[in-house]
């Protein structure tokens, strides 16, 4: 990892070498005090050969790993469903190595452990064949449950999270999941203006706990919060969600001269991705939040008398299987079908700017939900090759135009010669494939400008009905394969068999 930017954070850096110390000898103890006068050098250029020597491979070479590969996949990579053959997603448990985590996550550094057979519970059917584990070792447990939907588990020694073998996203089962989850959110669309209506009644309560719940839901409704489920065991990153906020993590601006109330957040959310936005808020709100923070301190509860369980308690009630996480997926979804209605207005007939239109649509989703990242490394040196290939691309449009000019010169001199009547139409369709690419060219930079720090592929996999996606492809008559990958179409398989062109979320 030396080529890495972690390796030069400080807590990544101390991480490392304090677990590097609990694996060295008594002897080694004593000689190595000092990361930095360190030199790993010699160990980074034998790894860095071991990876040129695989791009290196034959062709022939590459065919035998990948038939190996290929076995290990027909003997691990299925299992049997309800007598149906299904494809396992991630068979292969990781293996050990440095814990990174998203954003500045406070592990970053520690060692990922190796996991042995006998940390693994293996989840099968009574009858079925249960798999053997390596010679000499043996199974942590061998149970047979049939209520969850995992086939291995175990705990990673970091976090102290526990970990699945889950089957393939494409699955059966997983793609009932996914479609009951979209129906619930669907459903909650016919409700939603009674269930907006009730938490602003609840606001004016005078229960603290009922204006609590209010407050709390009205956020998670108009900025598509997180509710902020407890914390697994060792789990030490101090992220919160909205019902977990603390005193410090929001100001209260009373702007007067604005007549406009506004409330700024700053917190660390899930995966260590930090969540600043500052929203006007109705007066209602403002005054609430006042007096939630009133005599309080900065590390005291916003919310003390509230908790995730009871709010999904609460919203369970007024719609079965509503969840603060279906508001997440409710809000998504309606957000990217009302981006696309508007943007398909325009009547947009050339291909790249109707990707450009779909792709504006899932980013104002994703940053409704605050799926951040970081710019690729790589990003500023392909986007200056890309601006040379526009660059070029324009200098071919301006010879192709001149040339066409000089060909229409010569046509009005001799306007009988029918070949050069033809030399015109071949300049002209030269200069019309130039401006198709040059637009082309010009949209993939915009959107690439655009997309840097946003990740779309988060919403677009778990918060957004594929439905509407499908549905869209439809009407605009855009292939599927340029918004969803093999992948993702295979996952998705139930929308893309189901949907029409008239689908409405």
């Amino acid at each position: 990892m030396l080529d890495h930017e972690y390796t030069t954070k400080d807590v990544f850096r101390n991480n490392f070498f304090k677990d590097w110390r609990k694996e060295m000898t008594l002897e080694e103890r004593v000689l190595i005090s000092d990361l930095n006068k360190c030199d790993f050098q010699e160990l980074h250029t034998m790894h860095k050969e071991k990876v040129e020597a695989r791009k290196a491979m034959s062709k022939e070479e590459k065919l035998v790993m990948k038939e190996a590969n290929q076995k290990i996949v027909e003997e691990y990579g299925f299992c049997i469903l309800d007598h149906h053959r299904e494809r396992i997603g991630n068979f292969k448990i990781e293996p050990p190595g440095l814990f990174r985590g998203r954003g500045e996550h406070p592990k970053q550094g520690m060692l990922k452990k190796r996991i042995q057979p006998e940390d693994v519970i293996i989840n099968c059917g009574k009858k079925s064949c249960i798999p053997e584990p390596p010679a000499g070792h043996h199974w942590k447990e061998v149970r047979h449950d049939n209520t969850v939907t995992w086939l291995a588990s175990w705990t990673e020694n970091v976090q102290g999270s526990c970990k699945y073998v889950m089957l393939n996203p494409s699955s059966k089962l997983k793609g009932e999941k996914d479609w009951e989850k979209y129906e619930v959110a669907r459903r909650l669309k016919s409700c939603v203006n009674g269930i907006r209506q009730q938490y602003q009644q609840d606001i004016k309560s005078k229960q603290m706990e009922t204006r609590q719940r209010a407050v709390a839901l009205y956020f998670i409704d108009k900025l598509a919060l997180r509710a902020g489920n407890e914390k697994e065991e060792g789990e030490t990153a101090d992220t919160v969600g909205c019902c977990s906020l603390r005193v410090e993590h929001i100001t209260l601006h009373d702007l007067l001269e604005d007549k406009e109330c506004v409330v700024e957040f700053d917190f660390l959310g899930k995966d260590c991705i930090r969540y600043y936005n500052k929203v006007p808020v109705t007066k209602r709100v403002f005054k609430n939040l006042t007096l939630f923070m009133k005599n309080k301190e900065p590390g005291d509860d916003l919310f003390d008398r509230l908790n995730t369980c009871l709010l999904n308690k609460h919203l369970s009630s007024l719609l079965p299987g509503l969840t603060a996480k279906v508001f997440r997926t409710f809000n998504a979804s309606i957000t990217l079908q009302e981006q696309l209605q508007q943007l398909t207005l325009l009547c947009i007939s050339v291909p790249a700017e109707k990707l450009l239109s779909y792709n504006r649509a899932n980013r104002a989703v994703a940053v409704l939900c605050n799926h951040q990242r970081v710019p690729p490394k790589t990003f500023d040196q392909s986007m200056a090759n890309l601006q040379s290939k526009i660059d070029g691309r324009r200098e071919q449009l301006a010879l192709a135009k001149s040339e066409l000019k000089l060909a229409k010169k010569e046509v009005k001199a001799h306007s009988s010669d029918s070949k050069l009547q033809a030399v015109v139409e071949r300049k002209k369709k030269a200069v019309q494939r130039c401006e198709e690419q040059l637009m082309k060219m010009e949209v993939q930079a915009t959107n690439r400008e655009e997309n840097k720090q946003i990740a779309l592929g988060t919403s677009k996999l778990n918060y957004l009905d594929p439905r509407i996606s499908v549905a869209w492809c439809k009407n605009m008559e855009v292939p599927l394969d340029k918004i969803y990958n093999k992948s993702q179409r295979d996952k998705f398989a139930w929308a893309v068999d189901m949907t029409g062109a008239d689908f409405i979320f």
